[in-house]
């Protein structure tokens, strides 16, 4: 990936390298993008606009980022650890210092885990 995502609202735009974001999880009508240095960016849409925008620019590259359930997407470069009996997904990489400790749903993860072990084989 070495193209730039460009998100836009009504005030502000972001340029961002998309090898940076981590994770992207919604509330409702926003969505918090958050960053491997774990700087935070809140947006007033919601997770289905994201994953337009990042399908749109990003086009082949948009599949390194996978949606969770209702209220994740996340890069998929960052996959460390998925346990779905305990509803746990880590996310970590070379340059993060403290992991990223996440929850979802026991199938959204199983999903994740059959996904990730099919791209393998």
């Amino acid at each position: 990936m070495s193209k730039h995502l460009v998100i836009v609202n009504s005030n502000e735009l972001v340029r961002i390298s998309p090898e940076k974001i981590v994770y992207i999880s919604s509330d409702g009508n926003y969505s918090t993008m958050v960053l491997s240095n774990k700087q935070e960016k809140l947006f007033t849409f919601n997770l289905t606009s994201f994953q337009n925008i990042i399908e749109k620019q990003l086009q082949t590259n948009a599949n390194d980022f996978i949606r969770i359930g209702k209220g994740l997407i996340i890069n998929r470069k960052y996959i460390y650890y998925i346990n779905p009996s305990k509803q746990q997904l880590v996310l970590f990489g070379e340059n993060i210092i403290n992991a990223f400790d996440l929850s979802a749903s026991k199938e959204a993860l199983r999903q994740l885990k059959e996904v990730i072990e099919e791209s393998i084989q």
